[in-house]
């Protein structure tokens, strides 16, 4: 019923308004019937309305209010059909009088009620607590990173990148061309990492002020890093 809009600042009292002007009109229908000889039952009534309320509270409420609120408002709702119902001896008497004769049996009709009451909420209550414990073995949901852009420049020791038209300087000769040759000329493979091959040579010492091309961007980096 979310096109039935709640006013924003009002939602508890229209809440409320609603649920006290249903039940207003559900007591006007049931006194209707009786005036017509065809009333509704107190017990049925009572469990109807209790039924109405927690569907008003499932899908009327939006956002949608968690299983333990509505369970609390049911509770509340179910305090107070019962204080209803049990308002006068007669109609304590009308409301319990369905439940006495299947307890009692007094037909074969409320005893294969009994029966299957004994027999169904023992074991529906069993399964759901068996249910309610029982570990799961289905995989864990894999959530998704959407990791933000990364930004247009970055400053770093006073000097500003642009990060949209850089190239990897590590692969770039002096003319500013991708050359996987001119860098593997630079460095040797060990074990422990990619070095420098001589760094006694001014063509090969990154920390020469005169370093140019991968050298210069060797000794750029190993400052941002440390």
């Amino acid at each position: 019923m979310t096109w039935l809009k709640l006013v924003e600042g009002y939602m508890p009292m229209q809440m409320i308004s609603e649920l006290a002007c249903s039940i207003l009109v559900f007591a006007l229908i049931n006194w209707s019937l009786n005036r017509a000889g065809m009333g509704i039952p107190k017990f049925w009534a009572g469990v109807g309305v209790w039924i109405y309320i927690q569907l008003y509270l499932k899908y009327r409420i939006y956002p949608p209010i968690p299983f333990s609120v509505r369970a609390i408002y049911g509770t509340v709702s179910a305090c107070g059909i019962f204080m209803w119902v049990s308002g006068s001896e007669d109609a304590w008497q009308e409301f319990k009088r369905p439940v006495m004769n299947v307890m009692d049996g007094i037909s074969g009709f409320h005893k294969a009620v009994r029966t299957v009451s004994l027999i169904v909420i023992p074991l529906a209550l069993g399964g759901f607590a068996y249910t309610s414990f029982l570990p799961s073995f289905e995989e864990p949901i894999e959530l998704r990173t959407v990791h933000p852009a990364p930004p247009a420049t970055t400053k770093v020791h006073g000097k500003t990148f642009v990060l949209q038209v850089v190239e990897n300087p590590y692969r770039v000769n002096n003319e500013g061309k991708y050359d996987q040759a001119y860098t593997d000329a630079r460095i040797v493979e060990q074990a422990m990492g990619r070095l420098m091959k001589d760094v006694n040579d001014p063509n090969y010492n990154p920390w020469d002020p005169n370093a140019e091309g991968y050298t210069k961007y060797v000794r750029e980096g190993g400052e941002i890093f440390f």
